[in-house]
């Protein structure tokens, strides 16, 4: 029990933490391409001389504008707590709560290591080691949608409902594709628990190609990408949010309720690439690492002790995440928003029609060859 919960404090922390360093990375990322200099005013500077040596050591950290987090948090938490008159208290205060814990309580299922032996304990690098983990996450993720459409119910505003309405029709819309992406990989290991589908693939194709997702489902991989993107309501698919055109389901929400809701998005951009790392990229694989090193093609081998392994599979882990969040990042700041009917027929008749015929494809493939 002492070891889940610690593994939990971990795994939560990180990804809090990591969120919070998506709100720079997206103005730096920005700034870099649109050729501006980006966030660089928060700055920490001690008053007193004998503190030169800190301020100097501060310099490079307030240049880059790491600091802007922690101001972001400090505005939020000091900011005016203001609800409408004639709107739902309780409603509005519980809605930003079940996004960020619908969004949060997912990363329990995703394993982020094989396993960590320390004398005689055998640590599983998973925070509740599932064997239908595929629909916990799901059921999570699913669950955040009322969140949303609470928070534009209980505001009293037309607009805020507007988007709250947008953004549930989009979310299951977009889920249920999301879902459908992901059977063909679930059909070739023959699983739901995310650990053995990661571990399966730890083989190989043709002795030299490792047997990740991407090679097996490339059509799903691409698809899932697409819905995935939906699911974080980000660039191009923020049509909930849209300023330009109905203002949000959050318009009525300010300070950290605000900033739960800001959290929210970022935390379910990192579900998705964590997600997308583990069906499709070999989760904590590393190719032709094995528990005792490397096992190469050509038949040669490199041993390495049980601690640089389990060092290995996290930092491949969080390596593919953080690419996939450049990624999604990229994506956001060099598409258009589709209009809301765009959106809603690329999903229904372009996405979701063409991962239902990829799991026929996938189950003829597995019958007959």
């Amino acid at each position: 029990m002492m070891i889940t919960i610690i593994l939990a404090i971990v795994v939560f922390t990180t990804v809090l933490n990591f969120a919070a360093l998506h709100t720079w990375i997206e103005r730096k990322q920005s700034a870099l391409m649109q050729d501006r200099i980006g966030a660089n005013r928060a700055h920490v500077v001690l008053p007193w001389k004998w503190a030169a040596p800190v301020n100097w050591l501060l310099k490079p950290i307030n240049e880059l504008g790491l600091f802007h987090p922690i101001a972001d948090a400090i505005k939020m938490f000091t900011k005016e707590d203001y609800i409408p008159p004639f709107g739902d208290k309780f409603l509005h205060t519980l809605a930003p709560f079940l996004s960020l814990m619908f969004a949060m309580v997912g990363f329990a299922a995703i394993p982020f290591g094989d396993k960590l032996v320390i004398g005689s304990h055998i640590i599983n690098l998973q925070v509740a080691p599932l064997n239908v983990a595929v629909l916990y996450i799901f059921a999570m993720m699913s669950m955040g949608v009322y969140g949303v459409v609470l928070a534009g119910f209980s505001s009293n505003n037309n607009y805020a409902f507007l988007g709250g309405m947008r953004a549930a029709s989009q979310m299951l819309a977009y889920e249920i594709t999301l879902g459908a992406t992901i059977i063909g990989v679930v059909m070739i290991f023959g699983s739901l628990d995310l650990q053995q589908i990661v571990r399966g693939q730890g083989k190989l194709i043709f002795g030299w190609i490792p047997m990740w997702g991407i090679f097996l489902q490339p059509i799903g991989f691409l698809l899932f990408l697409a819905a995935g993107l939906a699911e974080t309501k980000r660039i191009p698919y923020d049509i909930p949010e849209g300023e330009s055109e109905i203002l949000g389901y959050f318009v009525e929400y300010s300070g950290m309720k605000f900033g739960m809701f800001f959290f929210t998005d970022f935390i379910e951009t990192i579900m998705i690439a964590a997600l997308a790392t583990t069906f499709f990229l070999g989760g904590w694989q590393v190719p032709y690492l094995l528990a005792d090193g490397f096992h190469f093609p050509w038949g040669s081998m490199m041993a390495l002790p049980s601690l640089a392994v389990t060092f290995l599979q996290v930092f491949s882990f969080s390596f593919k995440v953080i690419a996939f969040c450049w990624l999604f990042m990229t994506i956001r700041w060099t598409l258009p928003r589709f209009r809301y009917d765009q959106l809603m027929e690329l999903g229904w008749k372009g996405i979701f029609p063409i991962a239902l015929a990829n799991i026929v494809v996938t189950a003829a493939l597995l019958l007959f060859v």
